[in-house]
């Protein structure tokens, strides 16, 4: 089966790896255009990119595949590279650029999807990060035929996977681009004898998993502590959940619940206790954090012993608060 691969982050990569060892020829590898990244702001190819090349695939990075859209002559490459590679099925994985009708019409078998939830549950662009904010048990990754909706497509093969307590967007991100490479093999496998059954998703229970934003990393105080600790799991390691002290913004990596707490004062952000365990922070509704792993503007994640010796929190102090 000849297999176009439609990819651009490391969730894409380990799909299209297990595609090449599996045996799948692969003629064609879409990916984003190459991005300035780190410190010098160099030009980066996807880590898809990379991977096609160090296979020898040939790769294509059209800014848009609209025809009539903003870079029609890119559009048009990219498909006459499509359709030279003469493909049986597009397998899409965090493309990140939206596929036309035309393309979804290209393959005989159209265009799969590695889809990193429990469809119909977080369509959209962050379902990691959404499930783990939302406090959800589980998650899965569902394949998916493609359709011109929004992750509307009838599913293919759905399985699911549990979000630990202490699972953070990164951890939980290693775990489903493994099933989902797993997965792909396995659907394709079948598509290849008839044994795909497409199931039409269920009206009920749909949620959208919305673009994660920098400014959703503050942290609120004023919320429970379960719920501040989902939201900083949730962004780990993007964009980071943060809060200001004396001017200067602090991200907060790890953590523990700390119950049975007594608090002498349940202002949100209030520092109750600070000692090499930990910074206790009271969030909402009389419960209470323990800050285990901080970091200071330009510096490395430090546990709170490490922390403590370069920054000088103290009981009293108020998170959030520019003058604390």
């Amino acid at each position: 089966m000849r297999v176009i691969f439609a990819g651009t982050p490391e969730f894409a990569r380990v799909a299209l790896e297990r595609l090449v060892a599996a045996g799948f020829t692969v003629p064609l590898v879409l990916t984003q255009p190459d991005r300035p990244a780190g410190r010098g702001m160099k030009l980066q190819a996807s880590p898809v990119k990379q991977c096609a090349q160090a296979h020898g695939i040939p790769v294509a990075q059209p800014r848009s595949l609209r025809l009539d859209g903003k870079y029609p002559d890119d559009a048009a490459a990219a498909r006459e590279a499509l359709l030279s590679a003469k493909a049986d099925v597009m397998v899409v994985a965090a493309y990140g650029l939206i596929l036309p009708q035309w393309v979804l019409d290209l393959p005989a078998r159209g265009c799969l999807n590695i889809h990193a939830s429990l469809l119909p549950r977080w369509r959209g662009a962050a379902p990691i990060h959404r499930a783990i904010e939302a406090g959800d048990a589980q998650t899965g990754v569902t394949i998916m035929q493609m359709d011109a909706g929004l992750d509307t497509g009838a599913m293919l093969l759905r399985e699911p996977l549990a979000i630990g307590p202490d699972d953070t967007t990164a951890a939980l991100h290693d775990r489903l681009a493994t099933l989902g490479g797993r997965m792909i093999v396995e659907a394709l496998e079948l598509a290849a004898c008839g044994g795909l059954q497409p199931v039409p998703q269920p009206a009920e229970g749909i949620t959208y998993a919305h673009k994660i934003e920098k400014t959703e990393s503050t942290i609120d105080w004023a919320l429970p502590a379960a719920v501040i600790g989902q939201r900083i799991r949730a962004f780990d390691p993007f964009p980071g959940a943060s809060t200001e002290c004396g001017g200067e913004v602090i991200k907060i990596w790890c953590y523990k619940i700390s119950s049975n707490v007594d608090l002498p004062d349940e202002r949100p952000g209030l520092i109750s206790s600070v000692d090499d365990a930990g910074v206790v922070v009271a969030c909402g509704a009389g419960t209470a954090l323990r800050l285990t792993t901080l970091q200071r503007a330009g510096g490395k994640r430090l546990p709170a012993a490490d922390f403590l010796r370069g920054f000088d929190l103290q009981p009293g102090m108020v998170l959030g608060s520019p003058s604390a």
